[in-house]
């Protein structure tokens, strides 16, 4: 094992998602949309979870901090990005790429575990209703996001202490948009074999065996609604956008994560990365509340109900009234 002392390379160079000036100006306001629109409609979410006492429960608050860690995770990565495509010198520093990694991997891995927390939740609604409140009570709840967030930490802890304790003395530079840490292993002249394996058994914690849990719960699920007469498009709807945030996430991540490290499929790897950095953080609030009624419910009180001050709504003001008392009663309201 290498000390950081040892490395050479102070800064590293990412290529972005294209070489080309012109397009990069053309990619500027598209991803400065995408990310806007990551931020706006994950806090409006927040917002209606936190604002909205009939979402007061375990799969919105599952929800809620799914909805903040995409926020967190995307942020870490989209705006270098932005900056970089308007900036001549697209590079960014040692340290500061070691603190993209720990923090990318870290919300990764924790969304990771959290989506098997989540389809736990939803195995014990559908499968133990009676019992849900009991089982998924608020204090167990927190104790599987303090789990998640825990098991993050020291997974992406021990990978950013491998990745930065080799010895980088030859080319600098990430055909990528941010570091992807086995794009950044890449560059190393030192022996990467035990950090390799160390991955590989990072990824089946973080990665196969949430998935494996997830998948349990969807079978044991499948199998308790059709068992029922009725309801079960209900049941299925309940299910459904967790399902398919799952599917996108993992779909994605495993084809970078899991498959052999001298695959280098070039470009598609970079288009791939686009999906789990920045489409998908901004697909989920819209996937999760599509077809959720009482997400639309909160989001319509959240047109009409001022959030910092608490004053009528201006529609309940008398209309056939004079202009003065027609002002100051607007005024009250």
């Amino acid at each position: 094992m290498y000390s950081k002392n040892q490395s050479v390379v102070t800064e590293f160079i990412l290529l972005g998602l294209s070489e080309d000036p012109v397009m990069q100006v053309v990619l500027f306001p598209i991803f400065l949309i995408i990310y806007t629109t990551t931020l706006a409609g994950n806090l409006l979410l927040v917002v209606a979870v936190r604002t909205d006492k009939r979402l007061h429960n375990s799969m919105y608050l599952f929800l809620a901090t799914f909805s903040i860690l995409d926020i967190l995770y995307t942020s870490v990565i989209v705006p270098k990005m932005l900056v970089n495509f308007l900036s001549l010198e697209k590079s960014i520093s040692y340290n500061g790429c070691a603190i993209q990694v720990f923090f990318y991997l870290f919300w990764g891995e924790t969304e990771s575990i959290l989506l098997a927390f989540m389809a736990y939740d939803r195995y014990v609604a559908i499968c133990h209703p009676l019992r849900y409140n009991t089982i998924m009570s608020t204090t167990v709840c927190l104790w599987m996001i303090s789990f998640s967030f825990l098991i993050g930490c020291i997974i992406s802890s021990f990978d950013v202490y491998f990745i930065f304790s080799l010895t980088y003395c030859g080319p600098n530079t990430i055909n990528h948009f941010f570091c992807e840490s086995p794009l950044v292993t890449k560059l190393s002249c030192s022996d990467t074999s035990s950090g390799n394996i160390l991955a590989l058994v990072g990824s089946v914690i973080v990665l196969l065996i949430p998935l494996l849990l997830i998948l349990i719960s969807y079978v044991r699920i499948i199998v308790a609604i059709m068992r029922i007469d009725s309801g079960k498009y209900k049941a299925f709807s309940t299910c459904g956008s967790h399902f398919v945030v799952v599917a996108i996430t993992y779909g994605t991540v495993l084809f970078m994560y899991m498959r052999p490290q001298h695959l280098d499929t070039g470009d598609t790897d970079k288009t791939i990365a686009v999906f789990y950095t920045a489409i998908t953080p901004m697909l989920n609030p819209l996937i999760y509340s599509l077809r959720n009624k009482d997400v639309h419910r909160a989001m319509r009180r959240l047109d009409v109900m001022p959030l910092i001050i608490g004053t009528k709504q201006i529609s309940t003001c008398p209309s056939r009234i004079t202009h003065r008392k027609n002002v100051l009663q607007r005024a009250k309201c």
